[in-house]
């Protein structure tokens, strides 16, 4: 138990909490005093012993019960929904499953068994959805949500829906159906949750295993859910030399094109009384600068992002004629005085403690309808409409039109995502759903393709 109080001590290390050497063993004697019989009493006392302020307190909770919860390394109690079923009841079963596509069948099947995910499937899951690069607590419940897409538990659930109709009609009772359906959704749940052990644990080898990088070209590439706070600081720094390098790009940019770009079909227009001869050239005006609405996701998953994107876009404000910048999570709140009072770090969380993130709490959709009540008077042919999210709704009204209506009014809509493609339309993403009314949308997973997008919409 010992190496284990080491080992949990290291990963709170590992997560931003100053934990020392001798507060472990202070720890350790409070664990030989104690002992670990009565669960909550030893972590009370863990807790006062290694945690000296309270915003540490969410670290600790999360990461206690990877370590001294015996469950979590074992199997999920998953039920075999199967085994009661008649032989002809299996065969009509068997029968109604291969109307659907092979990988979605062999998903049903397997959940309806109650098999559990093996290890090899565990590591497969980590690798395909990034879990294997992640370093940081806080990214957990968005990797589950990834690993959920990838094993589609929603179109196992939908295809459910689809084969009982067929089940009906061939004479499975409603009983047996409701049954069904019932032990698939616990065997669902509780799949969900040895996601969730598997993906706190993992995470927690990774940022015992792998020290905080120094390397700031490194940083630049690195992804969001591979950062650490540390790290973190370390961009947060970087933010203001970023900013200088674009602005002096943009503004070789503009010395080059000072008289603006040539006009061809003007200039042909314009001396069409000279035989065409261009002896007066015509410029195109040059571009004006742009006035922003940004509209940005403060939800556990992309809070990195959107923090590092509002730090550019403040650090960059003599390059923007005026920016209006909303932030949402539940609900929708207007931040440009938290960001003109203090840093984007502390603007953020400002706004999360007024909007605290939750399990599920995303709501995008009702997010845009309180900007249409509110705000829409704002977006004009001057605007730049600036999304900031990875399109997840949680199964909510993604209101499409009131999107559409916002990028209708506005000269140019422009969406930054951390997800790839690979998962848009997947699980609760209404990405798909908005991409049509989109002039660009462009991939951000690192910092150096943040700093790239944010020199597209101010040179474009």
């Amino acid at each position: 138990m010992e190496t284990r109080l080491m080992q949990f001590a290291r990963a709170l290390r590992a997560a931003g909490v100053p934990v020392s050497m001798a507060e472990t063993v202070d720890a350790a004697g409070a664990l030989t005093a104690l002992g670990i019989k009565d669960r909550e009493p030893f972590r009370i006392s863990l807790r006062s012993t290694l945690i000296k302020r309270t915003i540490h307190l969410p670290v600790f909770d999360e990461l206690f019960p990877i370590f001294f919860d015996g469950k979590a390394e074992l199997p999920p109690d998953m039920d075999n929904a199967l085994e009661n079923l008649s032989d002809e009841e299996a065969e009509q079963l068997a029968l109604a499953l291969r109307q659907l596509k092979d990988d979605i069948a062999d998903s049903l099947r397997r959940l309806l068994r109650g098999e559990p995910l093996t290890r090899q499937d565990l590591n497969q899951l980590a690798a395909m959805t990034g879990l294997d690069r992640a370093r940081n607590m806080r990214w957990s419940e968005w990797m589950v949500r990834r690993m959920q897409a990838a094993l589609k538990h929603d179109s196992v659930r939908r295809a459910m829906a689809e084969i009982a109709k067929l089940l009906e009609q061939v004479g499975f009772s409603k009983e047996r159906l409701d049954e069904l359906r019932e032990m698939l959704q616990a065997n669902i749940e509780a799949e969900t949750g040895q996601l969730q052990n598997f993906a706190g644990q993992r995470i927690t080898d990774n940022m015992q295993a792998r020290p905080p990088s120094e390397d700031v070209e490194d940083l630049l590439h690195a992804p969001f859910g591979r950062l650490g706070e540390d790290e973190m600081n370390v961009l947060r720094q970087e933010v203001r030399r970023l900013s200088a390098a674009l602005r002096s790009r943009i503004s070789l940019r503009q010395k080059r094109q000072k008289t603006g770009t040539l006009d061809l079909k003007a200039t042909i227009r314009r001396n069409l009384g000279h035989g065409g001869v261009p002896f007066t050239l015509s410029y195109k005006r040059r571009q004006k600068k742009p006035r922003l609405v940004v509209i940005c996701d403060v939800s556990t998953s992309m809070r990195y992002c959107t923090e590092l994107m509002l730090g550019l876009i403040h650090a960059m404000q003599d390059q923007i004629s005026r920016t209006y910048a909303f932030a949402f999570n539940d609900h929708l709140e207007y931040i440009t005085p938290d960001l003109a009072h203090g840093s984007a770090q502390e603007a953020v969380d400002r706004v999360l403690v007024r909007m605290p993130p939750g399990h599920y709490s995303t709501d995008l959709g009702g997010s845009l309808a309180e900007f249409d009540r509110e705000w829409l008077d704002l977006v004009n042919h001057r605007t730049t409409l600036l999304m900031v999210g990875d399109g997840r709704n949680n199964f909510r009204d993604p209101e499409t039109g009131i999107f559409q209506e916002m990028a209708r009014r506005c000269t140019r809509t422009i969406w930054l995502n951390p997800e790839p493609p690979m998962l848009w339309g997947t699980g609760d993403s209404d990405m798909n759903e908005y991409l049509p009314f989109c002039d660009h949308v462009l991939q951000v997973q690192t910092m150096a393709e943040l700093t790239a997008a944010v020199d597209e919409l101010l040179t474009r």
